[in-house]
């Protein structure tokens, strides 16, 4: 039996026999997308991994966001060449099917070249230059915080905290990714990383490997799904559901207001973004269901980083220096959180399941690249060539500067967008990005929230309506104002007209004269309300009553001229 209770046959007698695999279409491979009836497909040949999700090494949600499809080149790009051999056990069927478009088959190709050429290898002496710098930047903070007690060196000290952190944030993404040893040792030296980072690392392979099979994906993608602070596209005002947090991203009356302004909060919320990742990595320490073992590392290791933590934070003078300490380390450590969002807010989105045979074209359109020189290589940490990194994940950092002139090529030949712009120009996009969505959230005309009777989202907008409704009733009145004019010219003009045949020849230029002259004023009048006329209140009564004088002034002349006809005749 296959796993999940499918049922195998064997062809051949005695130790020839092979085992007779079922033909599955990729229609059929589609259904079994779910948690409790989970296939894939590997280079042709159908797996049943239903049992091994909660086992998977890479997390549940690598697994549930490509069900249902082939994986190969997702699994090629994750995975060293020893998960090979875990795959038969989990064979069911063969893929009828199967094809490998030309896009694949030259990624795949520079793939294997890449390996060929041993970039690959995590050589153990450029960590030994990352730990160079690390260090020092950590015992310089505690000299600094035990022996001085200064209040700007303490903040220089938490300056010096937050780069450390940063560092150290980025050789365990590299940990966790490419591996240091390459054995079983690696997993210990991810959960090792919390010890000093106070981020556990079941909490980020989670998240991460989910954001990396779902690069930009407005459903299954953490990395962009930051309701109700931030939301990079209009896509998620119709309040989505996140595949990845199991429940609804609701666009409600808070979320409404917060997103409205996130291009002025971006900032603010990148510098005590840190806190966020505290409180994700306890709720994961303790409810995700994990190994005894796992859970117990993972929590002995946050609870050493907070015993050390609050250690340093007691050796200072008082709570000011406390608070102004931890302040400068969180918005240092904001910069890497900037960092994050740079290379794929900007980008395109979508939505719907990822697609597998799209996977290297879904990478590259959904990530970004900062342009910068070889030696603030460590400074990005690898982040500046995120196109690189994404299609190939766990390539070793410091050689993704040499894959990028081989990664570029490719992309031209299928008309995919290999960009990369600097650091400001990048910042700018992803402001650009966020102002945009804010001012369709600030949209009043359009369907209001669920919860649109909430103070706080009237209160924010009573300007905004009350102007509404100013500009209407000066748009009434100038109607109106127009309509008496064109009466009262029409008016005019038929006396005018009428009264021209029973005139002495003589005074008939006069009169006419008089006539345009009058002709003239009120057009004069009605040009001045239209082109006049302010949408704010003050501006209007300001402009509109002179011209209500000039007005009631040559009506009062017409009024007078045409009694004088009269009485002529």
């Amino acid at each position: 039996m296959a796993p999940n209770g499918q049922a195998v046959s064997y062809e051949g007698n005695g130790e020839s026999k092979k085992p007779s695999f079922m033909s599955i279409n990729s229609e059929e491979l589609r259904k079994h997308d779910k948690v409790g009836d989970l296939w894939i497909s590997i280079e042709g040949k159908v797996y049943d991994v239903t049992d091994w999700l909660t086992k998977h090494p890479g997390g549940e949600n690598a697994l549930k966001s490509l069900a249902g499809q082939d994986v190969t080149d997702a699994f090629l790009a994750f995975h060293p060449g020893t998960a090979w051999s875990l795959l038969p056990q989990f064979q069911i069927g063969v893929l009828t099917d199967y094809e490998v478009s030309p896009i694949q088959a030259d990624y795949r190709k520079l793939l294997t070249d890449l390996k060929r050429a041993g970039l690959y290898k995590n050589p153990l002496h450029v960590y030994g230059q990352y730990l160079a710098v690390m260090i020092p930047m950590f015992v310089l903070c505690v000299l600094g915080v035990v022996y001085s007690p200064g209040f700007w060196i303490h903040i220089g000290c938490g300056v010096l905290m937050g780069f450390f952190w940063i560092q150290a944030g980025f050789m365990g993404h590299d940990i966790a990714h490419s591996g240091m040893f390459k054995t079983g040792i690696d997993k210990y030296l991810k959960l090792s990383i919390g010890c000093f980072t106070g981020i556990g690392m079941q909490w980020w392979r989670n998240n991460h490997n989910a954001h990396h099979y779902s690069c930009n994906c407005v459903d299954y993608d953490p990395d962009i799904q930051y309701m109700p602070l931030f939301a990079i596209t209009p896509k998620f005002f119709a309040s989505l559901y996140s595949n990845f947090y199991e429940r609804k991203m609701d666009f409600d009356a808070a979320a409404r207001f917060l997103v409205s302004y996130q291009h002025y909060t971006f900032y603010i919320v990148m510098a005590l973004a840190r806190i966020n990742l505290y409180a994700q990595t306890l709720i994961v320490a303790f409810t995700r269901k994990m190994p005894f073992s796992t859970r117990a590392w993972e929590l002995g290791a946050l609870a050493f980083y907070w015993s050390w933590f609050s250690l340093l934070l007691s050796c200072l003078p008082n709570n000011y220096h406390r608070l102004a300490f931890v302040l400068s380390a969180f918005a240092t450590t904001g910069i890497q959180h900037v960092q994050f969002v740079l290379n794929h807010f900007s980008s395109p989105v979508y939505e719907g399941r990822p697609e597998s045979k799209t996977w290297f074209e879904s990478q590259v359109r959904g990530s970004l690249n900062i342009s910068s020189s070889p030696w603030t290589d460590w400074f990005h940490g690898g982040l500046n060539f995120q196109i690189d990194h994404h299609v190939f994940p766990t390539l070793p950092r410091h050689n993704l500067r040499k894959v990028a002139p081989f990664v570029k090529p490719l992309c031209d030949k299928y008309d995919l967008p290999y960009e990369s712009v600097s650091w400001w120009e990048a910042n700018l996009r992803v402001l650009r990005t966020l102002k945009a969505a804010a001012m369709e959230a600030r949209d009043i005309s359009k369907p209001a929230p669920s919860l649109s009777k909430s103070l706080i989202w009237e209160a924010a907008n009573a300007r905004e309506q009350s102007r509404a409704t100013v500009d209407c009733n000066v748009k009434a009145k100038e109607s109106r104002d127009l309509e008496h004019v064109a009466k009262r010219t029409t008016v005019a003009g038929e006396l005018t007209r009428a009264r021209r045949p029973r005139q002495r020849d003589g005074c008939q230029s006069g009169r006419d004269s008089r006539a345009r002259r009058h002709e003239a004023v009120a057009l004069k009048t009605e040009v001045a309300i239209c082109g006049r006329v302010d949408t704010r209140t003050r501006t209007t009564k300001r402009k509109v009553r002179p011209l209500q004088s000039r007005f009631r002034k040559a009506r009062a002349r017409q009024e007078t001229d045409v009694s004088l006809d009269v009485a002529i005749r």
